[in-house]
């Protein structure tokens, strides 16, 4: 689990993801993300590798963690 981030969270909530180098990751994590429920809206920086994730009702983390997985990346810790 990522230290500086609360187990679930509302708002927006900036992740780092590993791996990302194309606008191709950038679509794959982004439309993982946005199939995880209460997620609002995603901005992906593929440049800094970050990931904000904004979310309107409560949001896991862990579920971030395993769309981001699903999308074929990995969440730094």
């Amino acid at each position: 689990m990522l230290s500086s981030t609360p187990r679930t969270f509302i708002g927006s909530t900036t992740f780092t993801v590993n791996g990302m180098t194309c606008s191709h990751c950038e679509r794959a994590v982004t439309a993982e993300i946005s199939a995880v429920a209460g997620v609002d809206s995603v901005t992906v920086e593929v440049a800094s590798g970050t990931v904000t994730v904004t979310a309107s009702q409560p949001v896991d983390r862990a579920d971030i963690a395993a769309a981001v997985d699903e999308a074929g990346y990995l969440l730094a810790p």
